[in-house]
């Protein structure tokens, strides 16, 4: 029993024990549980934050992505204006690569220059002055092309180009002449070159003697040296240098004729080739000879820089000055003397009558060649006749210049201008004196006339243009490279706007090339050269196909005008090249541009002709030019339903004109005020209309780019109106605007004299003759009148171009539409040279 009890209480005990350890397992589990389900809690907590926290980085991220995305593509933005076209360079063969044009005279701005197609080439070039014209500033001393100089006359009798050239300059009472030949055969370096200096008196009543100055130079970036050598037993001074570009080469000085009154030199450092001549100035000096024969000449040795000594005393700029009785001949020949030894005789260039004799035959070859090319004596023009072409052809060659630079440009992305890419350009000018740089629409009409001499040539100035095209196959259209260049700008004109346009007339060169000079672009590889050309001329047409297109389908506009101007008459287009011709009054972006759209047309055909070429997708370049020389879309857009001619259009009003504002009272004790400038004022609200009460050169682009249908009724009406005396016919040419036109001869601001309102342009009449000419060939309604029409143009032309050249010495800008006077600058070679093609008859 007692067994049994104790059992029973064990048993009792144990069963205790197993609920205190049931209650306790529960209540751990219970805690397990609770912990377990906090954990879980925090878990969830955690999770949710951290996935929180993630979406917060990564929406912070893609913010930080996206400004600094924004930021980057307006950085791209900024860069496209000056970053080049990505291809490979048009120009391949250049420099000593070119070994027969790498001298030349390259420097069109001075009156005498040489230089090589180097971008950091030696130059040399000519100054002089009569003692009795030397005045403060250095006034009278000739060396840039100065329409201030006054000059009766200077210009290229005969240049080819290439190899030689002879100039006549008239600075009464003297006569200059100067002339050089090139000797390129067995030398490196581009061979040597002879250049003769020679002076008379044409009136034999004014001063006798003349000092001519001949120096050599070297840029900051030329990377060489030069220095002056005089042998007192030998009367030949000299300079003798080494530059990366020229090897080793000697400079002498050989007296011809005449008698040297007084030598002197000056060998110093000059701030930049913009300032040769007042660096020459400032060290003139005062010389005496043994009899007491006062002179102004030059100190010798003075490296200095402004006064001070130089950090470098190595001289940039020698000059020598030799003074002499006229009548004088001075021969100055440039020897290369790299890649011979010391026991070899190295050959000079000839001087004296070996060099009279090597001129007079280069000068016959070219007067043969130029008959050849042109056949005007066989035409029946007259020796003087004949004289004039060649002059002109000659000025036109001689014009061409080699520069060095960076422009200077902008975008709508770019706060402040920017340099574009540092690139050479092989152009020919407009004006030596006034326009001494490459104009974008300009060498498309000098290409038509250097084309048909050289055809090498003209691909050569092509090819250097087209590498200035930018990634957005934009062209700045005014070149200002190198510090002489750009000394001669005004600093508004300076920056170059990627907006802006300038009619690409380029596309009349390569037309010309590919009709008239096919046999010729098979030859040397020509076609290669087209090859090449052939992306860089497709991102130039489609920059002014998406650009320029205005907001209807088939419409375009030049960019650029002000529309918040108040002085402007009428706001000028300059990207048009038409500069203040009348548009509609009021600036818009909804304005139709009719001759913008005639080029982009013309553009367009010759895309498809080079297409078809060259093996090219030709297909929407044909589509294109189909669409933009239909005469309905043409005139549904540009056809104005009262006149009945084409026109621009836009918001305009005639009633606009310049008004003086009241001049406000000064107040008491003060000084008057000054008299306010005019302003522009509109007596009435513009509409959106067709600008037709303005007749001129635009509205006759549908036929000057040859785009009208030849029995359009359109076109009788321009023949008839462009006859008309009291609209554009005048005895001398094609006058820019109608006499019926509001603005007609009206100044655009008080200062700016009327430019593009009435006087004769050249360029756009050798259109009309080109276009007339094309018209008389097709049998139709206008086939008679428009030949009667172009024999009577072309006559009026020429015989007022060489009239004003025998009257002036000069070929001009543009000429008076009452008296057939030249106007504007001169010599204005430019596209004014194109009447030798008139007279040829080469369109």
């Amino acid at each position: 029993m007692a067994r049994n009890a104790g059992a029973a209480r064990s048993s009792s005990a144990n069963s205790g024990q197993s609920a205190v350890s049931a209650a306790a397992a529960a209540a751990v589990a219970a805690a397990a549980a609770a912990a377990n389900s906090k954990q879980k809690r925090s878990t969830r907590f955690n999770l949710s934050s951290k996935v929180m926290m993630d979406k917060w980085k990564t929406l912070i991220g893609c913010i930080c992505l996206g400004i600094a995305s924004y930021f980057g593509y307006v950085g791209y933005l900024e860069t496209r204006v000056n970053t080049p076209f990505d291809n490979q360079k048009m120009v391949v063969h250049t420099g000593l690569d070119d070994p027969d044009r790498y001298w030349g005279s390259y420097r069109p701005l001075t009156y005498f220059g040489m230089k090589t197609r180097d971008p950091h080439s030696l130059v040399m070039g000519l100054m002089w002055y009569t003692p009795s014209s030397l005045g403060q500033g250095g006034q009278g001393i000739r060396h840039w092309c100065e329409q201030g100089d006054n000059l009766d006359g200077y210009g290229w009798t005969h240049h080819d180009g290439r190899s030689f050239g002879v100039q006549e300059i008239q600075d009464l009472p003297f006569e200059l002449k100067t002339s050089f030949v090139k000797y390129p055969a067995g030398k490196q370096y581009g061979g040597d070159w002879t250049a003769r200096i020679s002076v008379r008196n044409t009136t034999r009543a004014w001063d006798k003697s003349i000092s001519l100055i001949w120096y050599v130079a070297l840029d900051e970036r030329t990377n060489g040296h030069i220095k002056y050598v005089s042998d007192e037993k030998s009367p030949e001074p000299g300079v003798y240098g080494e530059t990366q570009g020229l090897g080793e080469f000697q400079v002498r000085f050989h007296a011809v004729k005449g008698k040297i009154l007084h030598k002197s030199y000056l060998s110093t450092v000059a701030p930049s080739l913009s300032k040769l001549k007042d660096t020459l100035f400032a060290h003139f000096r005062a010389f005496s000879d043994k009899r007491g024969n006062r002179f102004i000449g030059l100190p010798g040795e003075i490296v200095s820089q402004n006064g001070l000594p130089s950090s470098n005393p190595e001289p940039n700029f020698i000059a020598i000055q030799i003074t002499a009785e006229v009548d004088f001949t001075l021969d100055i020949t440039y020897q290369s003397t790299s890649g011979f030894t010391l026991s070899e005789s190295i050959p000079k260039p000839p001087t004296g009558r070996a060099y009279t004799e090597s001129l007079q035959a280069k000068i016959s070859d070219f007067e043969k060649r130029f008959e050849q090319k042109f056949q005007l004596k066989s035409r029946g023009y007259s020796p003087e006749e004949v004289r004039f072409a060649r002059n002109a052809l000659s000025n036109m060659l001689g014009g061409i210049g080699y520069f060095y630079g960076s422009s200077r440009v902008q975008s709508v992305h770019t706060k402040n201008p920017v340099p574009y890419w540092k690139a050479p350009l092989y152009t020919a000018v407009p004006s030596r004196s006034f326009f001494p740089r490459g104009f974008l629409w300009d060498e498309g009409f000098h290409g038509l006339l250097i084309s048909s001499w050289d055809v090498e040539i003209e691909l050569d100035i092509i090819c250097h243009w087209f590498d200035l095209l930018n990634v957005e196959g934009w062209i700045p259209r005014e070149q200002i490279l190198g510090t002489e260049a750009l000394s001669k700008v005004p600093e508004e004109f300076v920056t170059q706007r990627n907006s802006n346009a300038n009619p690409p007339t380029f596309f009349l060169t390569l037309r010309k090339l590919l009709t008239s000079h096919r046999q010729e672009l098979s030859e040397n590889g020509r076609l290669a050269t087209l090859e090449r050309l052939y992306p860089r001329v497709q991102a130039w047409f489609n920059w002014y196909n998406t650009t320029q297109k205005g907001d209807v389908m088939g419409s375009y506009l030049w960019r650029g005008r002000n529309a918040t101007t108040q002085r402007e008459l009428n706001p000028k287009s300059l990207s048009s090249g038409l500069d203040d011709y009348p548009r509609a009054s009021h600036p818009s972006e909804r304005e139709r541009h009719l001759d913008l759209r005639c080029w982009v047309a013309l553009a367009a055909s010759v895309m498809a002709e080079l297409s078809t070429l060259l093996g090219k997708d030709d297909v929407k370049y044909y589509e294109t030019a189909s669409y933009l020389t239909d005469n309905e879309q043409l005139n549904r857009l540009h056809l104005a339903p009262y006149s009945e001619q084409y026109a621009d259009w836009g918001l305009h009003t005639d009633q606009v004109m310049l008004k003086r504002p009241p001049a406000m009272a000064p107040q008491r004790g003060s000084h008057p005020s000054q008299q306010p400038e005019m302003v522009r004022v509109a007596m009435e609200q513009p509409t959106y209309q067709f600008v037709d009460n303005t007749f001129g050169y635009v509205n006759l682009f549908p036929l000057l780019l040859e785009q009208l249908d030849h029995d359009s009724p359109y076109l009788t009406k321009m023949l008839q109106d462009l006859r008309d005396p009291q609209q554009l016919w005048t005895n001398f040419g094609l006058r820019s605007l109608s006499k019926r036109s509001p603005l007609y001869m009206k100044r655009n601001t008080e200062h700016d004299p009327p430019y593009w309102r009435g006087p004769i342009w050249i360029n756009i009449n050798f259109l009309a003759v080109r276009a007339l000419q094309h018209y008389g060939k097709i049998e139709g309604p206008n086939a008679a009148l428009a030949l009667e029409i172009y024999a009577e143009l072309r006559e009026n032309l020429v015989r007022n171009i060489f009239r004003q050249y025998q009257k002036s010495g000069y070929l001009w800008e543009q000429y008076d539409d009452t008296t057939g006077e030249g106007k504007g600058c001169s010599p204005f070679t430019g596209w004014t040279a194109t009447v030798v093609l008139l007279m040829a008859e080469q369109y």
